[in-house]
């Protein structure tokens, strides 16, 4: 087995948009074509086009248009698979990894959930903006105290990332 069969289809990071907000199109990508596979273009500043994560096309687990899947898509490699790659790390190590990365995304969209943020739709860091620029409601006796621990539940999983996945 590949690393890309052992840890991608454990993993999905790239995109469900915990690693990405969007992916931008390169020159050789057919803007028609990635349309009708359910792709929602965008412009991006200005002059690019691009299209929003969670992707349209990722089921949870696997891409469903593997095989015609953006270029921006198809180079990507991750840290822990270039490390797999390269046997500087096993793929059991990586999996590991992958879990306890997954965990702490979970961790801040349950928290964005628990303060409103529902849009499963947007982009993460979109989510995370939009609850943290929301009024704080006093009413809530609890709510700035989970703000508190979504920043730091952020903070932590952007260290992660960093650290194991965008390297």
């Amino acid at each position: 087995m590949t690393g890309i069969d052992q840890l991608c289809p454990n993993c999905g990071l790239c995109c469900d948009s915990t690693l990405f907000a969007d992916v931008e199109l390169q020159r050789s990508d057919d803007p028609a074509q990635l349309k009708k596979l359910g792709f929602k273009l965008f412009k991006k500043g200005g002059t690019k086009q691009a299209f929003s994560q969670p992707c349209a096309c990722f089921d949870g687990k696997l891409c469903q248009i593997y095989a015609e899947r953006p270029k921006r898509c198809r180079a990507f490699d991750c840290g822990l698979l270039k490390r797999v790659n390269a046997g500087e790390m096993t793929a059991n190590a990586a999996l590991k990894k992958i879990i306890d990365a997954k965990q702490r995304a979970e961790k801040v969209r349950g928290l964005l959930r628990s303060l409103g943020q529902k849009t499963e739709t947007l982009p993460l860091t979109q989510r995370y903006g939009d609850a943290m620029s929301a009024p704080i409601d006093f009413s809530k006796p609890d709510e700035a105290e989970q703000r508190g621990e979504l920043m730091l539940a952020v903070h932590e999983l952007m260290q992660r990332l960093e650290r194991d996945f965008l390297r």
